[in-house]
């Protein structure tokens, strides 16, 4: 099994997020930030509710105040367990009471608040109607950043996620191919990232012949067969970080154009990675991937963004995509997964996660990325 070393998290740790989301919400023109159940609150204060219902449960964060948790009070003990919740004040509401009021207390009544992307409408619709003077914009538009530069314990925590993904295409590779179902290998995919410590599988793709021309392709019952490319791409939680990496093997020998198709986008990759250092736009890393796609002829054939961001969830801020202006910092982690997908023939993709150094970029997936032949 692969494992991680990393010490958990702290209260001081969480506090010292909560302060600096407080402070970059206060930049931004903000009076602060409404945070409800899911990677943002996890994030913060190391809390995450055993069942998300609609009972309001909101962290409130703003400049100058000390952090408040609202929490039903049947759900108060559990809250009150969460790592962060020395660092914070739990206010609980009971059943029949208004929380829309007791949160409302809280709040600037005419200010402006970053609210998280999964918060439910009819919460948000409440605090509206207690407070008609207040705006919210979602904390992917205004706060985009927030969780994407990544301190040295977030870092360990990936590259243990990374290794772990590894290991587990360490022994895919070995697994029978041919006559199988593409669901059998995705259920091996699944069951190999486990046994190496992921406490969630989000995605198992196994995408053989011209399925793999499809960038999503949703696991189906297509047989294997000889001569086929296919796309394999995992990943999950481990130890409340992501993993996600993509490789491309062939069963049996590759035809000429396949082989030449799957070296252009091993050469994109390296390009893409290449490009990764301080103070580079992230449109460049997409620009340096499709350069070389476009420049061999198969520029239409890439049809989605070079990379994304990666850390309590697999897919977040920052985006590898032309128009994204934000700078690379030492510290963001993200995808660079160029692929080129021939509608009805097959499909390549190559990715590895990787981390901004103060020099350059570092990978946290170690895989060939030669063409691997399975049988």
């Amino acid at each position: 099994m692969t494992g991680s070393t990393a010490a958990p998290f702290t209260a001081d740790d969480y506090r010292a997020r909560m302060e600096r989301a407080a402070t970059v919400a206060a930049e931004a023109g903000l009076a602060g930030l409404l945070v409800a159940p899911g990677p943002d609150l996890v994030w913060l204060t190391g809390y995450a509710p055993t069942a998300t219902t609609e009972r309001l449960t909101l962290l409130v964060l703003a400049p100058g105040q000390d952090p408040v948790l609202v929490v039903p009070t049947l759900e108060a003990p559990d809250a009150a367990k969460a790592s962060g919740a020395s660092a914070l004040t739990l206010r609980d509401w009971t059943d029949g009471k208004d929380p829309y009021a007791a949160t409302a207390a809280l709040l600037d009544a005419s200010g402006s608040f970053g609210v998280s992307d999964n918060a439910w409408a009819m919460h948000l619709l409440g605090l509206q109607k207690a407070l008609p003077g207040t705006s919210y914009a979602s904390l992917t538009e205004a706060l985009p950043m927030l969780r994407a530069v990544k301190d040295a314990a977030e870092l360990e925590l990936l590259a243990a996620a990374g290794a772990a993904a590894d290991a587990t295409f360490e022994e895919i590779r070995n697994v029978p191919f041919t006559g199988r179902r593409e669901s059998e290998i995705a259920a091996d995919l699944g069951r190999l990232l486990r046994e190496h410590g992921h406490a969630q599988v989000d995605f198992t793709i196994v995408a053989s012949g011209p399925n793999g021309a499809n960038p999503h392709h949703e696991v189906g019952d297509r047989v294997v067969e000889r001569g086929d490319m296919v796309v394999l791409d995992f990943g999950g939680l481990k130890d409340g970080y992501g993993s996600d990496t993509s490789r491309t093997v062939h069963v049996g020998e590759p035809s000429d154009e396949e082989r030449r198709v799957h070296d252009l986008v091993r050469e994109a990759q390296e390009a893409g990675f290449r490009a990764v250092r301080p103070g580079v736009a992230c449109q460049e890393v997409d620009r340096a991937a499709r350069s070389v796609i476009a420049d061999a002829g198969y520029g239409e054939y890439f049809i989605h963004r070079t990379g994304h961001g990666i850390g309590v969830t697999t897919h977040e801020p920052p985006y590898m995509i032309e128009g994204e202006e934000q700078p690379l910092v030492p510290g963001m982690c993200f995808s660079v997964e160029p692929g080129i997908y021939l509608p009805g023939r097959f499909g390549v993709r190559i990715e590895d996660i990787v981390t901004v150094t103060e020099d350059g970029g570092r990978r946290l997936n170690d895989t060939t990325r030669e063409m691997v032949i399975v049988d």
